[in-house]
């Protein structure tokens, strides 16, 4: 039955498209071009009536398929540069003036989230909807108080309708994995699982609430970025009231240089507010599509963002915000060759590559780029450059990245926008430094230190006792270790073939290497959760365990 509803969703897709006459998206295709002529000549095509714009059919038709398609043609909407004008125009439309549901429907679930009438919790409330995205829609209204507020309303059976199209994605995903020979290089389940979780996180309005909560306290008295507060007694998992902000839309170019904003000024901010969601905070808005960034310009020559829309979030394990930091500081000083290792390191591309060519091909395609202003950059050009570059070396592509990835593009775009000048590099490259310098050296320790030392002091007490049951166990040949590395597999293999009075040593060496290498390198992978004392005392340890092992052996035999 489930695969009877796949089928029929994609004949539907096809119907929709063929409805508001796309075909000659479809057509454009060069492997499809030579047999246009057969699709002309069919009945239903002889008397074609006078049709509206291409851009509008195909906004259209994809507001016609739902949210997943709407979604996909606001990401569209946000790269004018990789886009004809027209198509560009029409999609932005997507972005916060998707048809509404009625009205009465709207009303409906409020109250029943509220649980009484909407005239007793507010003064004032606007039937006819604010704005209409492709999740929820949104209504303005006044609080008892005088407060201003939105009244965001997730639309009704929408969870019905996504969970039908990921059905299909997760068809097109896994026949992708298994035919196409870039399948599994491009991981397209892993994909397909990763926007799963984020569009059906984003139905649920307490965590969307919860979010910019989150937010509102990392920006809190900032002058780069304003999180409106929220109204929790009034919100639930489907209605969310938060306070109304008035401000530019980041799209109306025209509304900005009329107040005569700091265009130069707010492109950087925006690429200051990214870097320190994702590094300093690690928690970062992913979905800075214009339709949910506005501008306070009440001081035009100092302007603050304002955010909306906290659906979608994203963060990064300790491992790869590392990783990642460490390739943008090697890659803005060009420095191409740490970037090939990073990579490798990372596992991001096979351990067998060759670093030398790898190096040398990202040098080819990142150097034309640098110390140029947006404007200059042909980014189609760029892309198509990075793609073949990661297929030739069988890069993978990382699921837990995409969000990232596409928030950055997003706000490449926007900065293309307000200010085609806008040296990226040069912008980006003072908050990377900062935050190298913040992880590495003194005061990182010190800060390790004083993150872990509670947890060290309230295990203090019970360590003697715990390294004495180990010696015991020792003593009686009751100990096991196990290991997970190539390396200490190895040693385990030599140990159990009778080299024990070797495998010792080598054991007493490791525990010294332990302790100096935490010392030396405070922020490797390994040890990021133990601070320096931990480490030392477990080498020690380990190495009086391994001593007081042989005594009792000799003393044995």
């Amino acid at each position: 039955m489930r695969h009877l509803r796949q089928v029929l969703r994609l004949a539907t897709i096809n119907i929709v498209f063929l409805r508001h006459g796309l075909d000659e998206f479809l057509f454009g295709l060069r492997f499809l071009s030579p047999i246009r002529f057969v699709y002309h000549l069919l009945p239903w095509n002889w008397w074609r009536k006078e049709q509206a714009p291409r851009a509008v059919r195909l906004r259209l038709a994809l507001e016609d398929l739902g949210p997943i398609f709407i979604k996909f043609g606001q990401m569209l909407s946000t790269r004018r540069d990789l886009l004809p004008p027209d198509l560009a125009r029409e999609l932005a439309r997507l972005q916060d003036r998707v048809p509404p549901f009625p009205k009465e429907q709207s009303r409906a679930i409020i109250e029943k989230a509220l649980g009484r009438p909407v005239n007793e919790v507010f003064s004032r409330f606007d039937t006819e909807p604010l704005a209409s995205a492709s999740i929820a829609q949104v209504h303005a209204a006044e609080l008892k108080d005088g407060r201003q507020v939105v009244i965001k309303v997730v639309r009704p059976n929408i969870e019905k309708i996504i969970r039908r199209d990921v059905e299909l994605l997760y068809i097109i995903a896994r026949a992708a994995h298994r035919y196409w020979p870039e399948g599994r290089r491009l991981r397209p389940i892993e994909v397909v699982e990763e926007y799963e979780k984020t569009i059906f996180d984003e139905l649920d309005l307490m965590r969307e609430a919860a979010n910019a909560s989150q937010l509102r306290r990392h920006f809190e008295d900032s002058e780069i970025l304003y999180i409106p507060s929220i109204e929790w007694d009034l919100t639930s998992n489907h209605v969310m009231v938060m306070e109304r902000i008035s401000g530019i839309p980041i799209g109306d170019m025209q509304a900005l240089h009329r107040h005569h904003v700091n265009m130069q000024l707010l492109a950087e901010r925006g690429v200051e507010i990214f870097f320190t969601q994702v590094f300093r905070n690690n928690f970062f808005h992913a979905d800075m599509h214009p339709g949910n960034i506005f501008v306070d310009a009440h001081e035009p020559a100092s302007p603050t963002y304002i955010a909306i829309d906290f659906g979608i979030v994203g963060s990064l394990t300790p491992e790869d915000q590392r990783y990642l930091a460490e390739n943008f500081y090697a890659f803005f000083r060009r420095d191409y060759r740490r970037v090939a290792e990073l990579h490798v390191e990372s596992g991001w591309v096979p351990p067998n590559t060759r670093v030398n060519d790898f190096e040398s091909a990202i040098r080819t395609v990142c150097e034309p780029i640098f110390e140029r202003p947006l404007k200059e950059i042909s980014f189609g050009h760029f892309l198509l450059r990075l793609f073949q570059t990661a297929r030739r070396f069988h890069m993978e592509v990382q699921p837990q990245l995409v969000l990232l990835q596409k928030t950055l593009l997003n706000i490449e775009g926007l900065g293309r926008d307000l200010y085609p000048d806008l040296d990226l590099w040069k912008t980006a490259k003072p908050f990377i430094e900062d935050w190298m310098h913040d992880q590495v050296g003194l005061k990182a320790l010190v800060k390790g230190l004083k993150s872990h030392l509670p947890r060290f002091l309230e295990k203090a007490p019970e360590t003697p006792i715990l390294l004495n049951e180990v010696i015991n166990l020792a003593a009686k040949e009751r100990l096991k270790l196990h290991y997970e590395s190539t390396q200490l597999s190895a040693l385990e293999k030599t140990l159990r073939e009778g080299q024990r009075k070797q495998g010792l040593w080598i054991l007493t060496l490791l525990a010294s290497l332990l302790g100096f290498g935490m010392m030396a390198f405070p922020h490797g992978p390994i040890w990021h959760s133990l601070p320096v004392v931990s480490w030392l005392a477990y080498a020690i340890a380990t190495a009086s365990l391994i001593a007081s092992f042989r005594e009792r052996r000799r003393a044995a035999d």
